[in-house]
């Protein structure tokens, strides 16, 4: 049971990123306090995704092939939530 829930979790953490791009869409999400805002949460999302994902596989030793899946997805999308906050770091330390 707990192995389905973990999985379950995990697969949903996949779609969360993609709900972005219908937000941009909006005038308001282009302006400049409410898409650093935005980057920002999705990025430590994707982070706490990721970390979450590799948590439940190694020590929930939930190691199904969805699971696996999900490892990498969500591994790559906290490597790109990394970036996406060292981008931001980056312009605000050097202005």
């Amino acid at each position: 049971m707990k192995n389905k829930i973990l999985t379950a979790v995990n697969a949903l953490m996949l779609i969360v990123p993609w709900t972005i791009l219908p937000l941009r869409s909006f005038d308001w999400a282009l302006k400049s306090p409410v898409a650093e805002i935005m980057i920002s949460c999705y990025a430590a999302f994707m982070i706490f995704s990721g970390v979450f994902t590799l948590l439940s596989y190694v020590k929930a030793k939930v190691q199904n092939n969805v699971m696996k899946v999900c490892l990498i997805i969500n591994g790559l999308y906290a490597i790109g939530g990394v970036c996406a906050f060292a981008m931001m770091a980056n312009t605000y330390f050097t202005k």
